[in-house]
């Protein structure tokens, strides 16, 4: 394949792989060779743009940019920074919907590694488990940071809380502008996607219609603290 097929794959937003592509070795070096590696990359690029790394301003890009991709932005390749969720039992037998929304996405397009920013809508039905309401917004973080496609993360955030809860029934929506999308190509400033997974009940459309009604009356609640 050929650069011009790549950057078409790119600019197209073709999702290739349900999981994050990673090698098989992407864990064997400590995080401080890879910082000190994508350091003197990112110099090479910075001279390749004329920007001269002697001025004060720009001498200390190149660590700091290296620095946020390993251990800001893309902290979520590694399993082992997962949060944990501890799923609890259903001792109250709640077996209606339960809704998080408006949960922040903070993440970067694997295509132009440009931001992607917006909302997650997660919904699910206990079944014997259920989690704290705080452990869906660090596992949305989580899947967030890494080089993300945004059906993906969709697919991830939603298999993980199926396995977590061990039910079928979690329903998750993500809407997000794409910058890659308003600062270069087209350069549309007001669109943004919205992408949907589910299952277990919400494969009925009455289910997912409630879901979206709950989605509604949250936003038209004024909440303060």
């Amino acid at each position: 394949m050929d650069d011009v097929q790549k950057e078409l794959i790119g600019d197209n937003h073709v999702l290739v792989n349900k999981d994050t592509p990673l090698r098989a070795d992407a864990f064997d070096k400590p995080d401080e060779v890879k910082v000190k590696n994508i350091q003197r990359h990112f110099e090479r690029i910075m001279e390749e743009l004329g920007l001269d790394l002697t001025d004060d301003s720009l001498s200390g890009t190149p660590y700091r940019v290296a620095k946020m991709y390993v251990k800001e932005l893309f902290y979520g390749l590694r399993p082992d920074r997962r949060p944990k969720v501890s799923a609890f039992e259903n001792k109250y037998a709640y077996d209606k919907i339960l809704v998080e929304q408006d949960i922040v996405v903070d993440s970067v397009c694997e295509h132009h590694f440009l931001p992607i920013v917006g909302y997650a809508h997660i919904g699910y039905i206990p079944s014997g488990k259920v989690v704290g309401l705080s452990k869906i917004n660090r596992l949305v973080d989580y899947y967030s940071h890494r080089p993300q496609v945004q059906e993906r993360l969709c697919l991830q955030v939603l298999e993980d809380l199926q396995e977590s809860l061990e039910t079928e029934s979690v329903i998750v929506i993500v809407s997000a502008k794409h910058l890659c999308v308003s600062s270069r190509g087209i350069k549309d400033k007001s669109s943004f996607t919205t992408t949907m997974e589910y299952g277990g009940v919400f494969n009925d459309s009455t289910k997912r219609d409630q879901f979206l009604k709950l989605l509604e009356a949250g936003r038209a609640q004024s909440f303060s603290v």
